[in-house]
């Protein structure tokens, strides 16, 4: 269960996430690079499935998808708010059925990886948030200061009223 201090940071990593992860899918340029990447990754390592080579409308969906998964996370950085995490999980869960069933199709096998993180992050912000009290919190005494007790005759030592 997370408090709603932790929620709020947690919503705002996975931003932050979104938006390193994302960021070179926004411009053909910068997509065509991390494409090429991507690519020799998977022939380096040998993994099974295929990465192939994009036609002008696939660069256009990655474009498009880098450019509003960009601006999702920037405002999810600036106002984490926990509706907004609750929303984040189900695109992740969205995103994650899409990406189980590219790899049951054959796609490259890297695509593991941002399987399980989409997993990871939807799955953790799915998890509770205490709800804060509705009393007011205790005071925090910044100094002690001692409250005389009795009445004022016995606080002067005076002995006690006798009638």
């Amino acid at each position: 269960m997370w408090t709603t201090a932790q929620y709020r940071r947690l919503v705002q990593g996975s931003a932050w996430y979104d938006l390193l992860v994302t960021m070179a899918f926004v411009t053909p340029w910068s997509f065509a690079a991390l494409h090429g990447v991507l690519t020799a990754l998977s022939q380096a390592l040998s993994l099974p499935g295929e990465l192939p080579p994009f036609e002008p409308v696939h660069m256009l969906m990655a474009n498009l998808l880098g450019s509003i998964v960009c601006v999702w996370a920037v405002l999810r950085i600036r106002d984490p708010q926990q509706v907004f995490g609750r929303y984040d999980a189900v695109a992740r869960f969205l995103f994650s059925a899409w990406q189980a069933y590219a790899l049951i199709q054959g796609a490259s096998s890297i695509l593991v990886v941002f399987l399980v993180f989409e997993l990871a992050w939807g799955i953790a912000q799915v998890l509770p948030v205490r709800t804060p009290s509705r009393a007011s919190p205790l005071p925090h005494l910044t100094e002690f200061t001692p409250t005389p007790c009795g009445s004022g005759l016995a606080r002067e030592g005076d002995g006690p009223v006798t009638t």
